[in-house]
């Protein structure tokens, strides 16, 4: 009997771990004036560079960026070191 209680959280678990965080570094440009920035975001679809690139686009299209390249995508693990270098684009889209 102690089996199905261990089993059920088992169960519950797994999907939270599947569902692990997922962030992406990119580049964007725009023009008028002509502006370049390096940012992090957080990926709420799957965690690869084309579904980041899909996801993102449209974010940074709606401020009038246009995403250049999505350079990688990292669990949080990655977040600390990348934050100086995004600057005010640190989680800003």
């Amino acid at each position: 009997m102690r089996l199905l209680p261990a089993a059920l959280l088992l169960l519950i678990a797994l999907p939270l771990e599947a569902a692990a965080a997922c962030y992406a570094d990119y580049k964007a440009s725009r023009r008028d004036p002509f502006e370049l920035h390096y940012g992090v975001a957080e990926i709420f679809g799957p965690c690869d560079t084309a579904s980041a690139a899909e996801e993102l686009a449209p974010r940074l299209a709606a401020d009038g960026w246009h995403l250049l390249e999505v350079d990688s995508t990292f669990d949080e693990t990655g977040l600390e070191a990348r934050r100086e270098s995004a600057g005010d684009y640190y989680l800003r889209y």
